[in-house]
């Protein structure tokens, strides 16, 4: 009986696959610009479906999924097809100097020390979408917060990097004035 259930299921696992099948190739061929390897993509991602349908735990993001697969199809792809430089004809040349070095390191640290001081919330956005460049629809499911909430901390931790780089920059570009120490004497 259990049998019957798997083979069921997976029966309307194929009609659902097929269903999506012509809207795959639509968005593979837009990627890629080639029948045939938009075609090849489809048939691999409904593939990987198929053989791994046991692990999609939300049915409700099923489609979500498939274009998922479909996606880590063609970053396969082009992995595969990338052409590898051979490293005795390469010449390393390291144009940057260490005063660019130093002056790049010390803007990072800059950066790094000013988002240190912003609150959690205005950090994590920013770190999310400036830094790693998610949206903000994921950023929102990522710290299950309205997308409205992550556009808000997102422009007050801007506005507030803003003050505070400028600050930094002021300090830095002002020569550092003898400083008049009052002594008290008894």
């Amino acid at each position: 009986m259990d049998f019957f259930n798997i083979f069921q299921r997976s029966r309307s696992s194929l009609r659902q696959l097929e269903q999506h099948r012509q809207r795959l190739y639509r968005i593979a061929y837009s990627w890629t610009h080639s029948a045939a390897l938009a075609d090849d993509l489809v048939q691999e991602t409904l593939t990987k479906a198929l053989q791994k349908h046991g692990q999609l735990r939300d049915t409700g993001a099923g489609e979500a999924w498939l274009y998922t697969i479909l996606s880590n199809c063609l970053r396969d792809h082009y992995r595969r097809q990338r052409e590898a430089d051979d490293i005795d004809e390469l010449c390393l040349v390291d144009e940057a100097g260490p005063e660019q070095v130093s002056s790049q390191q010390q803007i990072v640290n800059q950066v790094r020390t000013a988002i240190a001081r912003l609150p959690m919330g205005q950090r994590q956005v920013v770190t999310l979408v400036d830094l790693e460049g998610f949206s903000y629809s994921e950023v929102a499911n990522i710290l299950v917060v309205p997308v409205g909430t992550v556009m808000s901390r997102l422009c007050r931790a801007r506005a507030a990097l803003k003050e505070i780089l400028s600050a930094v920059r002021q300090n830095d570009a002002e020569p550092a004035a003898p400083s008049a120490r009052i002594r008290r004497i008894k």
